[in-house]
């Protein structure tokens, strides 16, 4: 059974534990850290886009992805009702312990528990999709949980920033790359190393006609300062 690095992780910081962070290791060849006090932030410690997302939540809603629970927190304390959506046994405990009180340990596909008038994917929700070609799944299992009128609200990154560009403007992309957004990812913490999983980052545009081929309208609700952007989808 795959550890549970990010789980183990919010659970330390939870219980009082936080001695190191998260190290991410991609295959754009990239080194990062994910510091967990970040994870449990507060709604005025949250990037605007998030801010203007949770401001925009409306009726059921399901945080999917919720990690630590901190958007769901936000939430439930202002009167929605809210379940939290996680295949991390760790995040479900920690948002368990946080107060949450609809906390769901469940892979996105296998949740098929009731419709929701707000979808929510946060801190680019949109990357267990995982690859371009789930895409049309994806949205298929996401009109299983929404209500008629509902909505989804997700923020994600155009990542071609990450790549050289030429002097006509263009981008150098490797060859044996499908899609420059398909990036895979391995975590370590406290010197145990997750199984490698893929994450996408999406452009606006690959967005727009990905889901309007699945039948929703896709709008632009505001960009970031770094090439991302918080948008919204419906179905028509």
């Amino acid at each position: 059974m795959a550890i549970d690095i990010f789980g183990k992780a919010l659970l330390d910081f939870q219980n009082g534990n936080y001695t190191s962070d998260i190290t991410t290791y991609s295959s754009l060849e990239e080194k990062d850290t994910m510091p967990l006090p970040y994870l449990f932030r507060n709604f005025k410690e949250m990037p605007i886009l998030e801010q203007k997302a949770l401001q925009l939540c409306k009726g059921k809603v399901l945080d999917i992805g919720c990690g630590a629970g901190s958007h769901s927190l936000y939430l439930q304390e202002k009167g929605l009702i809210v379940t939290a959506l996680d295949h991390s046994q760790g995040a479900i405990e920690v948002c368990k312990k946080r107060g949450i009180t609809n906390s769901i340990l469940s892979d996105f596909y296998d949740f098929k528990n009731g419709k929701f008038d707000t979808l929510l994917l946060l801190m680019n929700g949109i990357g267990i999709v995982g690859k371009l070609e789930n895409l049309n799944m994806f949205f298929a299992h996401l009109k299983s949980l929404l209500n008629p009128k509902g909505q989804i609200l997700l923020d994600s990154s155009d990542i071609i920033y990450m790549f050289d560009e030429d002097e006509d403007g263009g981008y150098w992309i490797p060859d044996n790359t499908n899609y420059y957004g398909e990036v895979n990812f391995t975590m370590m913490h406290k010197g145990e190393k997750s199984i490698a999983f893929d994450w996408l980052y999406i452009d606006y545009n690959t967005l727009q006609r990905a889901a309007m081929a699945n039948n929703f309208t896709c709008e632009l609700i505001k960009e970031g300062a770094h090439f991302d952007f918080l948008a919204k989808l419906s179905l028509k």
